[in-house]
């Protein structure tokens, strides 16, 4: 560690015991596991050859509260994983032009995360408490087609939407659509707009970092957790994808009723998902905190979102059975996430 990071760390009285971070969090109404993160006897942050020597993370500063609060959050088909350093810095892309449309707006007026009796923690929000809405790249492939159509994944809405142009027309109307932080997370605005979406037919889907022009250690974590995260969950049975090959047909477009019923279709096929045990593994461009790779984020249907970070393969499986499967945070790996504060539940799965 850095004598400037140590300092820092001294300065702004950085927490790192798990344990006081696992009594903050259950004060702050947060489902928290009591499992060691580690699936060894003995954990140990050497050893196990799972990087190079010269990976280095920052293990002595405070992670929780290191992630910005949003109201969305959108991956964006690319079809590889060399993104620039500035995923805008490719002017034609999406990316670029999502990020120059975007429309910063007030959050929407709610109840907090937390009440007076369970106190509000950094990092930990509900969309409604942002008007930023967080664009990032991945290495999947565009289901639309046509190398000029994008596929959008949406998050917390758990929606993909396909045949979105790379053009700031394009950009325009899926603002209009669904990213403007005031639509309600299933019903849209109602504009026509020639794009299709469906639900995200996954009982979750993780995604990890591998921007390497940002940062190598990025690069090099995210396709070890990959094949961690793969074989602890087909070793539990489950399914697990790192394309769009699996989509339910037909798109809410062409549902028959009216959109209130159409919402409450999607609330009830969201609520099915879980039970599924089908994964959707995807890598991402920057997201923040490289410095804590691996970076690692998990979605659920119900919209909560966890983001962990030093996450390395010996990690995997405990992940894997605690949070993927049983709705619970690991204190030590957390950095932060959506709609984790769950007064009267006992898992983060709860509606």
């Amino acid at each position: 560690m850095s004598s400037l990071r140590r300092l820092r760390a001294w300065a702004f009285s950085h927490e790192l015991n798990p344990d006081n971070i696992r009594a903050q969090l259950d004060a702050s109404a947060v489902p928290v596991s009591y499992a060691d993160c580690r699936t060894c006897a003995d954990p140990c942050e050497d050893g196990h050859g799972e990087y190079p020597t010269r990976f280095t993370v920052d293990m002595e500063t405070q992670m929780l509260g290191s992630v910005d609060p949003f109201a969305r959050q959108i991956f964006i088909s690319t079809g590889c994983m060399d993104w620039d350093f500035e995923i805008t810095w490719s002017r034609q892309s999406l990316a670029a032009h999502v990020t120059a449309s975007l429309q910063r707006t007030a959050p929407i007026p709610s109840t907090p995360t937390a009440g007076p009796e369970v106190p509000n923690i950094h990092g930990i929000f509900n969309a409604s408490e942002s008007g930023v809405v967080s664009v990032l790249n991945a290495h999947y492939k565009s289901i639309a087609g046509d190398d000029d159509l994008q596929t959008v994944l949406v998050f917390p809405d758990f929606m993909i939407v396909s045949g979105v142009p790379s053009t700031r027309e394009g950009a325009r109307t899926l603002w209009q659509i669904v990213l403007n932080p005031h639509l309600p997370r299933f019903l849209g605005s109602g504009v026509e707009s020639g794009f299709s979406t469906w639900v995200l037919p996954y009982s979750c889907v993780i995604t990890f970092c591998s921007h390497k022009r940002r940062d190598k250690r990025c690069g090099i974590s995210a396709p070890k957790l990959e094949t961690a995260f793969t074989n602890a969950l087909q070793g539990r049975g489950w399914t697990v994808d790192n394309q769009l090959d699996y989509i339910l047909d037909p798109p809410l477009e062409k549902f028959k009723g009216s959109e209130q019923e159409k919402a409450a279709d999607v609330l009830d096929t969201l609520k099915t998902l879980r039970t599924a045990k089908k994964a959707l593994i995807l890598h991402n461009s920057h997201m923040g905190g490289h410095a804590y790779a691996g970076n690692c984020m998990i979605y659920t249907p119900n919209g909560a979102s966890v983001w962990y970070g030093r996450v390395t393969p010996h990690e995997a499986e405990s992940i894997v059975v605690n949070t993927i499967e049983g709705g619970l945070v690991l204190p030590a790996l957390l950095r932060g996430g959506m709609a984790l504060s769950k007064p009267g539940c006992k898992t983060l799965h709860d509606w």
